[in-house]
């Protein structure tokens, strides 16, 4: 995600709707970013899950302070699940996180291979593994592989910024289609906005 992508994804949203060209007014350039290793992107969604925003950051500081950095596979296969469940982890998201971990090591789950795929294969690759549903895979395909044209539609806070700046009876994908392809940077002004209301 290059700043000239980005302007060029700016562009395009305000041209296709309204709403998004006051967003961008309100709230400057899109600051979307892909986040350097995808495996801690992927454990931090992980952690997120159905969490808010500054929960979910507790719990990724005290994990962080447990492994005595970033989570890896190799430290998180090697954590003691008490020790993580000491962290804030739930006994489910541990279960996850090892499961993560261990198919990070044996290559069943090849992040390399999954910047190759379209959006919809590595999306099913990242959901048959145990923990990762739909949005998880949607936000690491976001924030982790830098795909533009990702929309989550069962994101509370999405669906939040859609009745509140489109009406009560918007139905998501529909709104949404209007910012294809550009759909991860219109979530982001959504999320922002939700942010600051």
């Amino acid at each position: 995600m290059t700043p000239a992508v980005l302007r060029r994804a700016e562009k395009h949203l305000a041209a296709a709707d309204p709403v998004m060209a006051h967003l961008q007014t309100a709230l400057g350039p899109c600051r979307l970013s892909v986040r350097p290793d995808p495996f801690v992107t992927l454990c931090a969604s992980i952690i997120g899950q159905q969490l808010s925003t500054r929960a979910a950051g507790t719990i990724r500081a005290r994990l962080e302070t447990l492994l005595g950095g970033p989570p890896t596979a190799v430290s998180l296969v090697a954590a003691d699940v008490e020790a993580l469940r000491g962290a804030g982890l739930s006994g489910g998201k541990v279960r996850y996180l090892q499961e993560i971990a261990t198919r990070s090591l044996d290559g069943r789950l090849d992040f390399t291979a999954l910047w190759t795929l379209p959006d919809t294969d590595a999306l099913a690759c990242l959901t048959e593994v145990p923990g990762i549903g739909r949005w998880t895979a949607e936000m690491f395909l976001i924030f982790g592989l830098g795909r533009l044209d990702v929309f989550a539609p069962g994101d509370a806070g999405l669906r939040r910024a859609i009745r509140t700046l489109y009406g009560d009876d918007a139905p998501p994908d529909a709104v949404s289609a209007l910012w294809a392809p550009y759909r991860s940077v219109a979530s982001w002004y959504l999320w922002q906005h939700i942010d600051t209301d």
